[in-house]
């Protein structure tokens, strides 16, 4: 007998804000509503209206008729619904209290965490998710699907090693090859369960699509395409706003949904849950993931949050900021897969569906991040233990980054921070270093932004790139040790 595993992925981010400028005097309480943009409360109310009311609703109908489905809620979503719409809340907790669902694990804050070199945030990050769902909904995942199905061999055995039974990721042809998705595949000792990409596509992002071959797109031609797949198990993981919000209630979306349980049953197509497919389901083969995959545009890969220069500088930002997280939840919040998302520079379908999603362009969602997180560190300094060296390493808000140039004008390159600058001077060109040294620019930045005269006066007038980089590096690591 056929099986389906249909899970969907439940998740609102806190967007920053887009007018966000310092204030010194601002009390600490206050600083979230500083940070983050009040437009949060009116997304969550229009997609909640819009998508998760009505489509919790048939799916609550659906699960008494025999229909199996799998969840996976973000805790900054569980956040802003409490807050917000806890109607809301409680359909996805009668929903989570039916025998007919699954809860699956993920990071609280839906964040690039599995990204950091160091896991130990990413860990904790998925146990205090899995405490949430234990208070909400008194159970712990047993299943992990990280942020966007972000995956490689050190998820696939840090979550193992987190002792869950097994994890979703995107079915990725480069790492199957001539292999089938619809099997149930292992990783550094853990099971995997691989997202049919076509057949979720087909509702996620064709279902509207009316110059498509098939549209439109009915539930019992979708069961047929389910009946008639081989393999073990079909695993369809869609994002929930493709209901209502993505596509919108006149496509039919909602009559597709109403009407394929039935379908599907009628062709002997049997839903499972995630739980079931792994005890069910021996695994075929062996996945080897060195190079990070994901579900996210046509690359699949991790160049969604850090495919442009612009984004590595956020991300390189945040990991560093861990020093700096007095205050760990805003640290955290800032974690979230979204901001780095909207600062992606992409084109053609990808770059359309990039701006889709985002309320402010690339550049405006970089800069905005940037003061967010440099205010954030600033603020901390005042109560770090060594307030001098945590000064100097900080991360600056664009206004005072340095920026790169040369007699022509500026290059493309800039440092937001001392460890940034090092890491410039290996690849700008020679006459760029030579500009500003006889400018003294390197001089004045670093005396009088960074306020390091030390380090200042030390590489006042080196003209060699290696000499130069010698001794920002040597102060650098002296300055990071005296925070550690």
């Amino acid at each position: 007998m056929p099986q389906i595993c249909m899970g969907f992925e439940v998740h609102q981010p806190y967007r920053l804000n887009r007018l966000f400028s310092p204030a010194p005097k601002l009390k600490k309480k206050d600083l979230f509503d500083q940070y983050f943009d009040g437009l949060n409360k009116e997304i969550l109310l229009r997609v909640a209206e819009k998508c998760y009311n009505p489509a919790t609703k048939i799916i609550l109908e659906k699960l008494d008729e025999g229909f199996a489905c799998s969840f996976s809620l973000s805790g900054t979503l569980i956040e802003q619904l409490e807050k917000w719409s806890p109607d809301t809340l409680s359909l996805f907790e009668a929903v989570a209290r039916h025998r007919n669902t699954e809860l699956i694990g993920q990071t609280y804050y839906h964040s690039i965490a599995s990204c950091f070199s160091d896991k130990s945030e990413f860990r904790e990050q998925v146990r205090m998710h899995s405490d949430l769902m234990f208070d909400h909904f008194r159970v712990r995942p047993t299943i992990f699907e990280n942020t966007e199905f972000t995956f490689n061999n050190e998820v696939a055995a840090t979550v193992k090693d987190m002792d869950f039974a097994g994890i979703f990721t995107e079915g990725v042809d480069r790492i199957l090859g001539w292999r089938s998705p619809n099997y149930v595949y292992q990783c550094q000792g853990i099971p995997v369960m691989l997202r049919n990409t076509t057949l979720s596509d087909d509702i996620a992002f064709r279902f509207t699509n009316r110059t498509w071959d098939m549209y439109p797109l009915t539930a019992d031609t979708y069961a047929q395409w389910i009946a008639s797949s081989p393999g073990d198990v079909i695993n369809i993981f869609l994002d929930y706003e493709t209901f209502g919000e993505h596509c919108w209630q006149e496509t039919g979306i909602f009559d597709f949904l109403r009407s394929l349980p039935g379908e599907l049953a009628q062709r002997g197509v049997e839903p499972v849950l995630p739980s079931q497919v792994v005890a069910r389901n021996m695994p075929v083969g062996e996945i080897d993931v060195q190079e990070t995959i994901s579900w996210a545009d046509l690359e699949k890969d991790t160049s969604a949050w850090m495919g442009n220069e612009r984004q590595q500088t956020a991300f390189h930002a945040i990991q560093a900021a861990k020093t700096y997280a007095i205050d760990k939840p805003i640290w955290r919040y800032l974690q979230t897969s979204d901001h780095f998302y909207y600062m992606a520079s992409k084109y053609g379908t990808c770059g359309e569906v990039h701006t889709y999603f985002s309320h402010h362009d690339a550049e405006d969602a970089f800069k905005t991040y940037m003061r967010v997180l440099a205010d954030f560190e600033s603020r901390n300094v005042r109560v770090m233990k060594n307030r001098k060296s945590a000064k100097t390493l900080r991360t600056l808000p664009p206004e005072l980054a340095f920026h790169f140039a040369g007699p022509s004008g500026f290059i493309g390159h800039a440092a937001y921070n001392l460890d940034q600058f090092e890491e410039q001077l290996y690849v700008v060109p020679m006459d760029s270093i030579a500009y500003h040294q006889e400018r003294e620019d390197f001089y004045h930045w670093i005396n009088d932004v960074l306020e390091d005269q030390k380090l200042a006066e030390s590489i006042r007038g080196i003209g060699e790139r290696h000499e130069l980089i010698a001794a920002v590096k040597e102060r650098r690591e002296l300055l990071w040790s005296h925070l550690k």
